[in-house]
């Protein structure tokens, strides 16, 4: 129901990440080549990033399509970056289509994305999304996505790992919903995704890592993750294992 993204590498511009590829992000938005639920992503677009003075990340997010937002296209030119997490959202049916929806979801030191929907968003919600995490506004946000992302944090901040946490959150959503759950998670150093139902791409190379719902081109040096894994990226490398292997 999205598309998403995430690099680690030599420092970019957010407008290099997002709009110059073949089949950038913003390409995506309107036309995604191997997105098989949905077939646009106009219900709202973020980016976080992050910053050598600070640990939390930055984020912008808008209600509107990426291609609608011109200023932040011209902003993008001027915003450099090793770490970045984006997202293009179509709205999952039975939600809406406001600001707070638009992901990534920012917690602490984590960025965070979902792309998927879960059959029975009440059961999820039930199971995976009470208590809230203290301090997470996205955690309560109206949308399927928000349980996922509390659950996350709660294992971050109990100590799990990235990519660890995103497996566990997976097998606890399965146990209360069917449903895709393609999550993508940073914490400035490391990436980490789960290919649930959905498609995942990797790309490594000598100035970064990158993460995709989709390629950005038409370079060989793309991976198919596997439905059912876990990647996990650094800068010598990636990792893949299957998501019941990780948790």
């Amino acid at each position: 129901m999205c598309r998403h993204l995430a690099y680690l590498g030599a420092p970019r511009t957010l407008y290099t990440l997002l709009y110059t590829d073949p089949n950038a992000l913003h390409a995506q938005s309107y036309a995604p080549r191997k997105q098989h639920h949905g077939t646009v992503n106009a219900d709202g677009f973020g980016a976080g990033w992050y910053t050598p003075d600070r640990a939390e990340p930055l984020r912008y997010r808008r209600a509107m399509p990426i291609w609608a937002d011109a200023s932040f296209a011209d902003a993008s030119r001027a915003v450099t970056a090793a770490c970045a997490v984006a997202a293009v959202r179509d709205a999952t049916p039975g939600f809406g289509s406001d600001e707070s929806c638009a992901q990534p979801f920012r917690g602490d030191t984590w960025l965070f994305s979902h792309n998927g929907a879960a059959e029975d968003d009440e059961a999820l919600a039930a199971g995976l999304g009470t208590p809230a995490p203290p301090g997470a506004l996205d955690a309560r946000t109206p949308v399927d996505s928000a349980p996922l992302f509390a659950a996350a944090l709660r294992h971050w901040r109990a100590g799990a790992g990235l990519g660890p946490a995103l497996a566990r959150v997976v097998v606890q959503a399965r146990a209360c919903s069917a449903g895709r759950y393609n999550l993508l998670a940073s914490d400035g150093d490391r990436l980490a995704a789960t290919a649930d139902g959905d498609t995942l791409y990797a790309r490594h190379g000598a100035d970064g890592v990158w993460l995709a719902s989709e390629p950005l081109d038409d370079d060989p040096a793309w991976q198919e993750i596997p439905d059912g894994c876990l990647v996990t990226a650094d800068r010598g490398g990636l990792h893949t294992r299957p998501i019941t292997a990780a948790t």
